[in-house]
């Protein structure tokens, strides 16, 4: 009794097993086809039309149709068209980048920088001719410029050629012609020739020690340096202090007017140390002391 129930209950879940396969698989053939029941009421229905005597299969690949369709227009869309060709820019409609500009603009800098810089050199070492110091100064007859030296108690300063001129004893001529050279003789020996009681020096104004500006001293009618005391007689020839000569001179010539020319761009080492062809002591107190050196 009990074997044949549960032979019963055996065959009751094989038949429900059966019918569930039977029904999935009708499920899974739903996939390109219509179900009959779908079929019955889609021909049923008038809205359908011409499209209830589709089958499923034809309906679901004209549905993939239509979406490859959509994707390869998404896809060209997004393409856009197709490139150009590359053709190289002309550098005239291009212009000048910035990069460029800015490049252009620093070695325009320099090179105007350094231009400015070579022609303030050239401009200082090159001798002026149009007058001042540096060039052929004339600076008036020998006979009023002897008379403005008197004047000026012995020392006439003239700025324009940074010297001094001062005169030269007739007296001393001939120890000159020892020691100095012609281009300063001309001036200095000039006056027997003109009938006048003495010559003329011209000297350069910085003292040879240092380079500072040497002033004339009225009391002793020396040239007194203030920086380290060196000094010198009228004419320029060292008396003391640490100079290591006498003050430098320019060449002179004297025109056949009586007119004289320094030529302050010549300038002619002082003579040495023991020179003293005027033999000129201290005329009265010292304006500075000397240096002990």
């Amino acid at each position: 009794m009990e074997f044949t129930i549960g032979i019963i209950i055996i065959v009751v879940l094989a038949v429900v097993a059966v019918g569930a396969v039977m029904r999935s698989r009708q499920a899974d053939e739903a996939v390109g086809m219509l179900s009959r029941e779908t079929q019955k009421r889609d021909a049923a229905s008038a809205a359908l039309g011409s499209e209830a005597e589709l089958t499923g299969k034809q309906v679901e690949k004209a549905a993939v149709l239509e979406r490859k369709n959509v994707s390869k227009e998404l896809v060209l869309a997004a393409q856009g068209p197709p490139l150009a060709p590359f053709v190289p820019l002309d550098p005239e409609q291009i212009g000048v980048t910035r990069r460029q500009f800015f490049n252009r603009s620093i070695v325009l800098m320099f090179a105007l920088g350094l231009s400015g810089f070579g022609a303030a050199c050239i401009a200082f070492l090159w001798p002026q001719l149009g007058g001042g110091f540096g060039s052929a100064i004339k600076v008036g007859q020998i006979p009023d410029l002897l008379g403005q030296i008197r004047a000026n108690n012995g020392f006439l300063y003239r700025a324009d050629g940074r010297l001094w001129l001062t005169e030269y004893p007739n007296g001393s001529i001939e120890k000159a012609e020892s020691v100095y050279s012609t281009p300063e003789l001309s001036g200095m020996t000039v006056g027997p020739k003109l009938g006048l009681d003495g010559g003329i020096v011209a000297l350069y104004q910085k003292c040879p020690h240092l380079g500072c500006r040497v002033p004339s001293c009225d009391t002793s009618q020396w040239f007194e340096c203030p920086c380290h005391g060196s000094q010198y007689n009228q004419v320029g020839e060292k008396r003391g202090g640490p100079a290591p000569r006498g003050m430098d001179r320019f060449a002179m010539t004297v025109g056949a007017d009586g007119s004289l020319t320094v030529d302050t761009g010549t300038i002619i080492q002082g003579p040495a140390i023991g020179t003293n062809t005027t033999g000129q002591e201290a005329e009265g107190p010292n304006c500075i002391g000397q240096s002990t050196h």
